[in-house]
């Protein structure tokens, strides 16, 4: 979150800034809580002047009557501090409320706007979307003569939004994981499988709500832990309340992790099959750096995703994320969006991966710090997060784009040795 000094410091900057990113604040509560904050503060800091000098006096009082009174203003006076201390804390947590609801700041060079439709493309991948001499299928019609999900059973045995992944793409799958892992641990990523589940403080703290109508978290009743939406989550918590050495950093994790998410409203043909789905594998990038290693490190992934796509010869594009687009934690975004020619009316591009750099607004809610050799004090790391592949939508542009006449699908020189075959065909 934005540190609350600077929020009072710089009210037209963020309030730009909220107001860009599509975000209401009660600033008037906002600047009413923090002057009584302050104020309560000060009465206690004064209560407890007072009681230490009433303390200190009792021993010179004159007679036994006279130290009776001064115990008794000295009680007098701790209650009066305990009371404006729980006044100030009753006060500070709701305007840490209205705080953590307010969005990190945005590049300046992030597309202004109010939605998806101001991103900005900014480049192509090495392959252009084909031009097919038949009708393309998509992935449902594919996977349905390939024999590669069951949709009814999912429903079956869970409900709308969860599915069977069966024959070649159990392979399928394992092959993208293993793909995507090798190239990061060649890039000196540590990788990880993670837990499914995490403490919602831990959710709270990397920018998701666990609770509440705007949630699209799975959260597990009775307990304080919700269900994962993204390895992102506890990749970010493993350091959480730690001090890093800054020679150490920056600390590169990969992690495979299942993504539960309750994609409430999603409906229609551009997202029926596998694109919006409740439960999918993913393998995650994370980074921990210094402040100035952190829009490098954005690019890094960036690169590292665009490589994946590339070897995997899928057409893709990368864009700008406006700012009326962009998660809370996120300063700055890029998407990767695969072509997908089974989608909508002619095929269009789909979202299949995203990195983004949060700078400290997850470190500051997680309490991450760093500190420098020599120096006195710590401060806040950067955080950065990536997909390197979510399995799902890369099945879905592998088999639209890679699909053939006879409805096979011809697989990826990268994924062949896993899968054990070079092409997929129908039964």
């Amino acid at each position: 979150m934005l540190e609350r000094k600077f929020i009072i410091d710089q009210p037209d900057q963020v309030r730009r800034n909220c107001a860009e990113r599509g975000v209401p604040v009660d600033w008037n509560r906002f600047i009413e809580l923090d002057q009584q904050c302050r104020a309560r503060l000060q009465e206690v800091e004064e209560f407890n002047r007072q009681a230490n000098e009433v303390s200190k006096s009792i021993g010179k009082a004159p007679d036994a009557a006279r130290r009776e009174a001064l115990k008794e203003e000295g009680r007098r006076l701790r209650q009066e501090k305990e009371a404006a201390q729980q006044q100030h804390d009753q006060l500070l947590a709701e305007l840490v409320q209205i705080q953590r609801a307010i969005p990190n700041l945005s590049h300046p060079d992030a597309p202004r706007g109010g939605d998806e439709a101001a991103n900005l493309e900014l480049r192509r991948g090495r392959h252009a979307p084909r031009s097919f001499d038949f009708t393309p299928r998509d992935h449902v019609q594919l996977g349905s003569t390939l024999r590669l999900f069951d949709f009814e059973a999912g429903s079956k045995t869970t409900g709308h939004g969860f599915y069977f992944l069966t024959g070649d793409a159990v392979l399928l799958e394992l092959a993208l994981q293993r793909f995507a892992l090798q190239l990061l641990i060649d890039e000196g990523f540590t990788p990880t499988t993670t837990p499914d589940l995490a403490r919602n403080e831990i959710l709270e703290g990397i920018g998701f709500i666990p609770r509440g109508p705007e949630t699209q978290i799975y959260s597990v009743e009775n307990t304080d832990l919700s269900l994962v939406a993204t390895a992102e989550i506890t990749l970010g918590g493993m350091l959480a309340g730690e001090v890093l050495a800054a020679n150490d950093l920056p600390v590169k994790l990969c992690g495979i992790s299942h993504c539960f998410r309750t994609e409430a409203g999603a409906h229609g043909k551009a997202t029926r099959g596998l694109y919006r789905v409740h439960q999918f594998t993913k393998v995650e990038m994370f980074a921990f750096t210094l402040p100035e290693q952190s829009e490098t490190m954005l690019e890094h992934f960036c690169d590292l995703e665009c490589r994946l796509f590339d070897n995997l010869e899928i057409p893709y594009r990368v864009v700008d994320t406006a700012t009326g687009d962009l998660g809370g934690p996120a300063y700055r975004k890029y998407d990767l969006e695969a072509w997908m020619p089974g989608r909508g009316e002619g095929g269009a591009w789909g979202e299949v991966t995203s990195t983004s750099n949060c700078t400290d607004y997850q470190a500051r809610r997680l309490n991450v710090r760093y500190k420098q050799p020599g120096e006195k004090g710590t401060h806040f790391v950067h955080t950065l997060n990536g997909t390197a592949v979510a399995i799902s939508r890369a099945l879905i542009a592998l088999l639209e784009n890679h699909q053939q006449p006879d409805g096979s699908v011809v697989i990826p020189p990268p994924l062949r040795a896993i899968v054990g075959k070079d092409r997929l065909v129908p039964a």
